[in-house]
């Protein structure tokens, strides 16, 4: 039986729109192949490379499907550029060993920012997978696939770079408007008001009690205290933008660690609050106590002699009834 099929998300030279490229994981793919099908004819294989989600592949051998190349991840097809000094010879005078210690050393990937910038708008922060409804950001504004989210909290896998999510509660809902049509210039959302795409190439913000994401020049030239959207009223302190620089992330983290200082600290006073009414609570409760006469006797009395002046001098357990008599204690008869 053949596995479900995937899908991927493909960029070619030739055009700048996305492309879907549906695939079966049983029969493998590699890039190889791919490129081959989408290579002019008679053109050189070795003079592209491919890029997924804007990390360089270097191994054309890799199968479509892969951990390197995951379903519904973005891959790109680009030209190799070609350097030297134009007249292909060589002087003969270039040791063999120098090539061997030039290739020795591994280098790391190199990325494309701009596909890296890409990736971080049209695809969640956690799996990857392009982003589609509904969708979650966190505190500092990385955006998500609520379910891919969700599915990491239960099963305690969330990496290390978002132990800062604990539960729902720090999950924000946002509401993203879907471009009609479908994808236009690499974005499926766009700002509601302005229209501007969610591609990285504008700022946008998501609106912390409401959830709508709209950009930052919609907010800018319609001054208002309230959501565009939905009307409902927020504060400065509730915008918190998406994929924001690396000054504006830290801004947001210092703000998310002061909430919850002051949570841990409203906790701590509620708790101090609930443990004075409970004192207080007693001590009422202590000065409403039975009268008992035995307990104020003066220094020299027996305590029973004493309480016998205000109460009946029998024990209720030396009260007995006969057949001819019924005692009882004195008023109960």
């Amino acid at each position: 039986m053949h596995s479900k099929s995937r899908q991927i998300l493909l960029r070619t030279p030739n055009s700048r729109r996305l492309q879907t490229l549906t695939f079966d994981p049983s029969q493998p793919l590699s890039l190889r192949d791919l490129k081959l099908s989408l290579i002019p004819d008679h053109g050189n294989p070795d003079t592209f490379y491919f890029t997924a989600n804007g990390k360089l592949l270097v191994d054309d051998s890799i199968p479509v499907g892969s951990p390197q190349v995951p379903a519904l991840s973005t891959l790109t097809l680009r030209h190799r550029l070609r350097g030297g000094g134009g007249d292909g010879g060589a002087t003969g005078a270039e040791s063999r060993d120098c090539y061997l210690k030039m290739y020795a050393e591994k280098k790391p990937d190199k990325i494309d920012p701009n596909e890296q910038r890409l990736s971080k708008w049209v695809n969640c922060a956690l799996s990857y997978e392009t982003l589609r409804q509904p969708c979650v950001m966190d505190r500092l504004g990385n955006v998500f696939n609520k379910e891919a989210l969700v599915e990491a909290l239960i099963g305690k896998k969330l990496p290390k770079a978002f132990n800062h999510i604990r539960g729902l509660k720090d999950m924000i809902d946002v509401k993203l408007e879907p471009i009609p049509g479908g994808e236009s210039n690499n974005a499926w959302f766009q700002c509601p008001i302005t229209g501007l795409e969610f591609n990285g190439t504008y700022k946008f913000f998501a609106l912390r009690k409401c959830g709508h994401v709209l950009s930052a020049k919609a907010l800018k030239e319609v001054k208002s205290k309230a959501c565009l959207v939905c009307y409902r009223e927020f504060e400065e302190r509730d915008k918190v933008v998406i994929n924001g620089s690396e000054e504006e992330v830290d801004a947001l983290r210092e703000r998310m660690e002061e909430e919850r200082a002051r949570v841990v600290k409203d906790k701590k006073q509620r708790k101090e609050r609930s443990g004075d009414v409970v004192a207080a609570k007693g001590v009422a409760d202590g000065d409403n106590k039975r009268f008992k006469a035995a307990a104020v006797a003066p220094a020299n009395a027996t305590k029973e002699v004493y309480a016998s002046i205000f109460t009946s001098s029998k024990k209720k357990s030396d009260f007995r009834e006969t057949y001819s008599c019924r005692s009882l204690p004195l008023g109960r008869n």
